[in-house]
């Protein structure tokens, strides 16, 4: 008979259940271990590091731009001002998708292919979680659209914020230049914290010169945020400082008019307060719109620009350096009497051209046929001579000339407050032998006698001698600043010429009025209805050579290679409160053409703009014999 089996075996059963459960337990024990032992390491442990890990990703640090300092004339008038604009930013740790996102925003707003190069090129710069502009200057529509759409596109964000605008563009557009973009270069060199929360920087001109001043000092404020990145409430604030404003010493008034009697032509105007070496009106013509780049120019305004044939992006009045011609004869005049070579009364034979001794070649006149039998130095400012200031500048020798004309500024940039200032050239011996590479010789001071040669000068050069003359020998660095806020800035004094005698400034002011006053004045037409006295000089400076003994035959030539027409004065002559220097490229008559501009900025500065008749319309020509 079979043995019988047990079909159940409960002591086993029970052994397995019990080890089972042991093990089941002892896993949980230890799972339940490396459970508290971690959440004490994050809570106790770590505390520290996970609390600022949260805050940060909470509570943001963000920085307040400044607002940037205002920008005055002399009577207040607004020049330089901040503009409420809204810009379309991106931050982009937390849109998920670049390429995407900024496709969804391109059928929201329009955007060119500037903007998103220029985006890109601004991500590489930026800092985490720092918003990048996108678009600047939306519309109200595309803010509309940009809110609609918001929940679309994560990281997308609208800023509001203050941008410069220059309310009169093109009328100082080459004094004050302007504010743009901080480009990769600039970024290594600025503080970063302190431009943290501004994307410009002045660039050029007077932005540029007194940018640490302007810039002011960021601010910044701790703000909660929530999983998206908006900002729930401000936790903290430290307000930025705000630029400091500044007052010119330009007049709003007489600049437009300066500008005004530019129209259709290409060349400068500077005109200083002798008084103070003020600046109070700097044009260089033409101009263009600042405004343009401050958010960025488009490329085919920026090649517009470029390719214009007559520079409107060229600063003629620091940066253009021209023969001062004829201009220079009243400070050759002044060195023949300080070093006694002439006096007032000595008189030169003038039969139409000067030849050195031992020397066939004739140095001509630009009145053939000269201006008489013999001629004094009062007559020769006021018609101009050639011939007189050849013999003058034969008997000083380069030498004196170039100490002499030194003391009046030239040859060397004037330390204006402004970028981009070029020097000009006195020549000398030594100016020839180092770049030259040779021999000073006669002719070349013949040259330089009548403001020709090597001789070059800049327009505001020229003003600042004209000052020094009117001043009766004090050389001020010219000076755009005339305030910070209520703290007056005055123009340092360079130096004084006491030893030139009043008697010699006398006769040489004297023979500038005849320029004007005189029945031979090279520009007697100017006196027409003037309400005051006032002392110039005439002149024409050659822009290509003219064979010995050849006629200057205006029809015969292209415009741009026709002879450039220059004026200086000051007025009043008995106490002079503006000296100007005017250049018109190619415009051939010094008298004709650029003597009644300078009249034109003379009658608004002295009587005021609304006495200038026909402002908006370029200076006519007068009558002029040079």
């Amino acid at each position: 008979m079979p043995k019988r089996q047990t079909l159940k075996n409960t002591p086993r059963e029970r052994s397995i259940y019990k080890r089972r459960m042991f093990v089941s337990v002892l896993v949980v024990m230890l799972l339940t271990g490396v459970l508290v032992t971690r959440y004490a390491q994050l809570q106790i442990l770590d505390f520290e590091i996970y609390i600022t890990q949260s805050d940060r990703n909470r509570i943001q640090l963000m920085p307040i731009a400044p607002k940037r300092g205002l920008i005055f004339d002399r009577n207040g008038v607004l020049l330089a001002e901040n503009i409420p604009s809204y810009t379309l930013t991106v931050v982009r740790e937390r849109m998920p998708s670049l390429s995407e996102g900024l496709e969804v925003i391109a059928d929201i707003v329009e955007l060119n292919d500037d903007d998103i190069e220029q985006f890109y090129r601004r991500l590489k710069r930026r800092r985490p979680y720092e918003p990048v502009p996108l678009k600047f200057r939306l519309t109200e529509e595309e803010i509309a659209r940009v809110a609609v759409n918001r929940h679309r596109i994560p990281g997308l964000e609208v800023d509001a914020q203050l941008v410069r605008h220059y309310p009169k563009g093109e009328i100082f557009a080459h004094v004050l230049g302007y504010v743009g973009r901080i480009s990769e270069k600039e970024q290594d060199k600025i503080d970063p914290v302190n431009y943290s929360g501004t994307h410009y920087i002045g660039k050029i001109g007077l932005e540029k010169f007194y940018e640490n001043l302007l810039h002011g000092t960021v601010g910044y404020q701790n703000v909660e945020s929530n999983a998206h990145g908006r900002i729930l409430r401000v936790l903290e604030r430290h307000d930025p400082l705000p630029g400091g404003d500044i007052r010119l010493h330009l007049d709003a008034g007489v600049q437009e008019v300066a500008y005004n009697a530019m129209a259709g032509v290409r060349g400068a105007v500077v005109a200083i307060d002798p008084r103070s070496g003020g600046i109070v009106a700097m044009v260089s013509a033409p101009g263009y719109d600042t405004n343009l780049f401050v958010n960025g120019i488009s490329s085919a305004d920026y090649t517009a620009l470029q390719d214009d044939p007559d520079l409107p992006l060229y600063n003629r009045a620091l940066q253009g350096q021209y023969p001062p011609a004829s201009t220079i004869k009243p400070i050759w005049a002044l060195a023949g009497l300080h070093f006694g070579t002439v006096t007032p009364k000595t008189r030169f034979a003038d039969p139409g051209w000067f030849s050195l001794p031992n020397d066939t070649r004739r140095y001509r006149d630009w009145k053939r046929g000269g201006h008489g039998y013999s001629i004094n130095m009062e007559q020769a400012i006021a018609q101009s001579c050639d011939v007189y200031f050849y013999e003058l500048a034969y008997k000083l020798g380069i030498d004196r000339l170039h100490s002499f004309g030194a003391r009046f500024g030239l040859g060397d940039a004037t330390g204006v407050d402004n970028t981009n200032e070029r020097g000009g050239l006195l020549p000398s011996r030594e100016w020839k032998q180092d770049v030259r590479g040779g021999h000073w010789y006669p002719g070349e001071t013949i040259n330089v006698g009548i403001g020709q040669g090597f001789m070059l000068a800049t327009p505001l050069q020229l003003a600042v001698a004209t000052s020094v003359i009117a001043s009766r020998g004090e050389l001020r660095a010219p000076r755009l600043l005339a305030a910070v806020g209520s703290e007056e800035h005055v123009a340092p004094l360079l130096g004084t010429m006491t030893d030139v005698p009043k008697a010699h400034w006398d006769a040489v002011v004297r023979s500038m009025e005849e320029v004007i006053f005189g029945a031979q004045g090279t520009a007697r037409g100017l006196s027409k209805g003037v309400q005051y006295r006032f002392a110039g000089k005439t002149g024409t400076a050659q822009v290509v050579g003219i064979a010995e003994g050849a006629k200057y035959d205006s029809a015969a030539l292209e415009k741009r290679k026709r002879d450039h027409a220059l004026f200086v004065a000051f007025a009043p002559v008995d106490a002079p409160e503006i000296a100007v220097a005017v250049i018109v490229e190619n415009g051939e008559s010094g008298g004709g053409v650029a003597g009644p501009i300078a009249r034109k900025v003379m009658d608004a500065y002295i009587l005021g703009p609304q006495s200038v008749e026909d402002a908006d319309t370029p200076a006519t020509q007068v009558e002029s014999d040079e």
